[in-house]
């Protein structure tokens, strides 16, 4: 039996530099899949012991040009091991094709038959796209094996990363801290920020403020000069974003004295990605395998 596919469904961008950079994250957790070789682990009962195959397909199209996608890549592996390597593929929910029901549909084994899927939502907060989008692609592709983890975030890898781009940046203990998220109308989004932003004041030990760069109130720049008012010396800015782009030019425009690189593609993102879909993989293999499929 196939191990089931990983799709890592990510938020589109005009910035090339992120959609690379979802590239590069999806091709670290197929790296990570092949040094392990273990995509799904503890039910390997009743997993063929030959053929399958590891797969990378990554594909985004500048929204700005039409052009051909920014990027692509495969890696195959074959052999009496590969059957537990998933598929890595990459989809996105705005702005950028493929979308995932496109991925979903696609997603057939040599006999035609459909390969199981796990949904990964790159998110770092849980809004619309999440709760609106996602379950929409994944009913319109009519796959009939998906399971939908949670998004990336909030998680304390992430503000274990957060802590060291911060200090990369130059804050020290006792500089201002504003925690600077894309923000979001939706209610459950906002109440993952805080618990981000909480989560990051733990790590560091203190106080930090929430501001946001896109949708919803105080802004960054607004929080930065509040923060100056009231005495704080220095000022830096800790990024909840994924990747290099508009927002995180605006932050850079924001006054502070310093401002931390975004989460990106850092070991621990890729570990906190494969154990989503292990989890997944390991329900949907199990109820495989109770059917008797």
């Amino acid at each position: 039996m196939t191990a089931p596919a990983l799709v890592l469904v990510a938020h589109g961008t005009r910035s090339t530099r992120g959609v690379q950079m979802i590239a590069a994250l999806a091709e670290a957790v197929a790296d990570e899949f092949s040094r392990t070789a273990a995509g799904v682990v503890g039910e390997r009962a009743g997993m063929a012991a030959s053929g399958g195959e590891l797969g990378v397909a990554i594909s985004g199209r500048d929204a700005d040009t039409s052009a051909a996608p920014v990027c692509e890549h495969r890696t195959v592996a074959r052999g009496p091991e590969a059957a537990e390597k998933p598929w890595v593929r990459t989809a996105f929910v705005d702005v950028l094709g493929p979308s995932p029901s496109e991925v979903l549909r696609d997603l057939t084994d040599a006999q035609g038959e459909s390969v199981p899927a796990v949904v990964v939502p790159a998110f770092l907060a849980s809004g619309y796209h999440v709760y609106q989008d996602v379950p929409r692609e994944v009913a319109e592709s009519g796959h009939p094996e998906v399971a939908v983890t949670p998004t990336m975030g909030p998680d304390p890898a992430l503000a274990r990363i957060m802590a060291m781009r911060l200090r990369a940046a130059g804050w020290r203990p006792g500089d201002a801290v504003v925690f600077a998220a894309a923000g979001s109308s939706d209610a459950r989004a906002r109440q993952d920020v805080r618990r981000a932003a909480g989560m990051l004041a733990e790590h560091l030990g203190v106080p930090v403020r929430i501001g946001y760069v896109a949708t919803g109130a105080p802004r960054v720049p607004e929080v930065v000069a509040e923060l100056r008012e009231s005495g704080a010396q220095r000022v830096f800015i800790a990024s909840y974003l994924l990747a290099h782009g508009l927002f995180q030019q605006r932050l850079h425009e924001a006054g502070a004295d310093g401002v931390a690189e975004p989460i990106g593609v850092h070991p621990a993102v890729v570990r906190l990605i494969a154990d989503r879909y292990r989890t997944a993989a390991r329900e949907l293999v199990r109820a495989r395998l109770t059917s008797g499929r």
